[in-house]
């Protein structure tokens, strides 16, 4: 994934990440299942953007940065 469908992909995510919160408390248990998902996934994609942008920056073949699991991501911040 180059980095033009990895901003079409977050676009998209926040989209429907935007989609589901003007629901306000509205939001089916399903519903906020599916925001963790997306937040997590979101979390993902910016984690390889980074990476992709780090590897450009040094020089490195961005190509060669892969996306990270959730549980990695999700640590980064404890």
């Amino acid at each position: 994934m180059n980095d033009q469908q990895l901003h079409e992909r977050i676009e998209g995510l926040v989209a429907e990440e935007h989609r589901l919160l003007e629901k306000g408390g509205a939001v089916s248990a399903g519903e906020r299942t599916r925001l963790g998902e997306i937040n997590v996934q979101l979390d993902r994609l910016w984690d390889l953007l980074r990476q992709r942008r780090a590897r450009e920056e040094f020089g490195q073949d961005p190509d060669v940065a892969h996306e990270r699991s959730a549980e990695t991501v999700e640590k980064y911040l404890q």
